[in-house]
């Protein structure tokens, strides 16, 4: 009767550790997804919003108009809004608050880009500068979430700048 009873309870703590480790690592899959969805958003945002950008500024010549360089602004912000209501969803504290960090860059971006605010080159630039830092920071904190070893800034791997064409690094900078 003790050995049923022990046997019992065994399996029994056995089966629970092993739902809950089943359960944590759907929710890690998921999570995985999240925000790797809400990153890859974040860059179709800002590659829209540099096209509108460069047309508006006479730095890209476009077959698309205005309206719809917009309109394809207007539904990368879409999919980034969907994305990131994943990420409040299923991220952990410190991950949401690194989304809003960068969320906040990123309407800087598109308010340069749409002409809601004014700046120079060198200030669209410096938006795009910040805007990767700020990715980055969430990659940190997405991987720390998720209990991934190692960083993807530091000794290791040292802060890049933006790839400029020669032509564009050394020419106008306003």
């Amino acid at each position: 009767m003790l050995g049923a009873g022990t046997t019992y309870v065994t399996n029994h703590a056995m089966e629970r550790s092993r739902n809950r480790y089943q359960l944590l690592t759907r929710w890690d899959d998921k999570k995985i997804d999240a925000y790797a969805n809400y990153v890859d958003a974040v860059k179709a945002k800002i590659a829209m919003a540099v096209r509108l950008y460069e047309f508006r500024e006479g730095l890209r010549q476009e077959e698309r108009t205005e309206r719809e360089l917009r309109d394809d602004l207007a539904d990368a912000s879409l999919t980034w809004g969907r994305s990131f209501e994943r990420v409040m969803l299923l991220g952990g504290d410190d991950a949401i608050e690194a989304g809003h960090e960068l969320n906040v860059v990123l309407a800087e971006i598109e308010w340069q880009a749409t002409g809601k605010i004014a700046g120079s080159l060198e200030e669209w630039r410096q938006r795009h500068r910040g805007a990767f830092r700020v990715i980055n920071a969430f990659h940190e904190t997405a991987r720390a979430d998720l209990g991934i070893q190692g960083r993807v800034t530091g000794e290791k791997h040292p802060e890049r700048d933006l790839l400029l064409p020669s032509a564009r690094r050394d020419g106008d900078a306003s």
